[in-house]
């Protein structure tokens, strides 16, 4: 069914030195110890009404494959059954049904494939990948989960943007383990 209200969200947890990841892939950093008291508890309610509200998933290769990791560690597969597209030009095994692969201009992808489709599309991973939709434009709202953590080094949330992107705070949402979000609208200039 199309949609033409659909909105395209880039989602990443990072330390608060903006690294999503170790330089050798590892995110043991993302447990910590911290406490704040004023903070709201993450419920597994609030989680899963928030996954259901996600009609497809858009990640890198290189998260798909931290996904597959963690699922043969018996973490799970984080995607439940919603549709998952990978963007690679490598070849990757798909180990279930909702998962499709992605080769080809971005941009054209999320504007004529996805975006008639579904109406609330996450990009759940990948500096490059959100980098690249930022810089596109294809954007509308941004939630940067902060860890209360610096790690130093590793890959960073965003690459180099040739331009600024101009965002709006919609909401800050501090939680008990420490970590905030902070959800952003992009700002446009002219229409999509």
């Amino acid at each position: 069914m199309p949609t033409h209200d659909s909105r395209v969200t880039i989602h990443m947890v990072a330390s608060l030195d903006g690294f999503i990841v170790r330089k050798d892939g590892r995110v043991d950093w993302l447990e910590t110890k911290d406490e704040f008291e004023g903070g709201a508890t993450l419920t597994a309610e609030y989680i899963a009404e928030l996954l259901k509200s996600i009609d497809c998933y858009v990640m890198g290769a290189r998260t798909y494959e931290t996904a597959l990791a963690f699922e043969a560690q018996g973490y799970g597969w984080a995607y439940g059954d919603t549709p998952t597209f990978v963007l690679t030009h490598r070849d990757l095994p798909r180990m279930r049904e909702t998962v499709q692969f992605h080769a080809g201009d971005l941009a054209v992808f999320v504007n004529e494939q996805l975006r008639p489709r579904f109406r609330n599309i996450w990009v759940g991973g990948g500096g490059a990948l959100a980098t690249d939709c930022l810089r596109l434009g294809l954007a509308d709202e941004l939630r940067y989960s902060v860890v209360p953590v610096l790690i130093g080094d590793g890959i960073p949330f965003f690459g180099p943007l040739t331009a600024d992107i101009p965002l709006h705070l919609a909401e800050v949402r501090p939680y008990k383990s420490g970590m905030v979000e902070l959800r952003y609208e992009v700002r446009r200039a002219g229409p999509r």
